[in-house]
């Protein structure tokens, strides 16, 4: 499967929505569309994963990766997921700690940093 992406933006948000699969093959993909948001000057992304059926260590490297990038610009990256399959994967790894998970993309727009 590949991987789809789509960006718009929400007040100061960036939002980049992902559909497919997060994997070693299609996670360049990703990583290269965070670098150029970041290039680019957006700081607060919210990375929309309703839409992954698979995620891999690849791909969250490439989720670190980029919330590392938007931290040395003092911003943020928050992560919209309720599927529970994609969830287990961010409490197995301890990443819930490091990102915040939101229900909706709506959520994770109105919190605060």
């Amino acid at each position: 499967m590949d991987l789809s992406l789509s960006t718009r933006t929400v007040g100061d948000r960036t939002i980049v929505e992902v559909g497919g699969e997060i994997d070693v093959y299609t996670a360049p993909k990703l990583r290269e569309q965070l670098v150029e948001l970041v290039n680019d000057g957006s700081y607060h992304l919210v990375v929309d994963m309703e839409g992954v059926d698979f995620l891999d260590s690849t791909g969250l490297g490439v989720l670190v990766g980029g919330l590392k990038r938007v931290r040395a610009h003092e911003g943020s990256l928050r992560l919209v997921c309720n599927q529970e399959r994609i969830l287990k994967i961010f409490r197995i790894t301890g990443l819930t700690k490091v990102f915040p998970i939101h229900s909706s993309v709506d959520d994770a727009v109105s919190a605060t940093d």
